[in-house]
């Protein structure tokens, strides 16, 4: 059966908890999470990132999460919360749900990164 992004959006946002900038917060300092920024590098190069995130672009994610991949990037661990974010929140949560079909757990869509930056969170260069 065809699908649209319409639907898989719809189904990656009933599947994907979506969380706030402050619950990321707490995420990340309690449980040791791994932020993943999915936007492209042009996007990132431009705007910075969450301090202490890593930038893996969308196209490039499950290659990154695969142990088996050659591609494979060691900050995937099953085992500590992912939350991933984008420019809007829509990447992010395709994404998310790629993640929980990869078989990943503690998956979770922060969405916007202006969102975060719009609680003056830490923020830090690409460069």
């Amino acid at each position: 059966m065809a699908t649209s992004v319409k639907m898989m959006m719809e189904a990656a946002n009933a599947a994907v908890q979506r969380i706030t900038p402050s619950q990321a917060r707490s995420l990340i300092a309690e449980r040791g999470a791994v932020v993943v920024d999915v936007r492209d590098a042009p996007e990132v190069e431009t705007t910075g990132k969450i301090a202490g995130s890593i930038n893996v672009s969308r196209g490039m994610l499950e290659f990154r999460a695969d142990p088996d991949s050659q591609y494979y990037d060691e900050s995937f661990d099953k085992s500590r919360p992912i939350i991933l974010y984008c420019a809007s929140g829509g990447r992010s949560a395709l994404g998310a749900k790629a993640l929980l079909d990869m078989g990943y757990t503690n998956v979770f869509n922060l969405g916007a990164f202006k969102a975060w930056v719009e609680d003056g969170l830490p923020v830090e260069s690409a460069k």
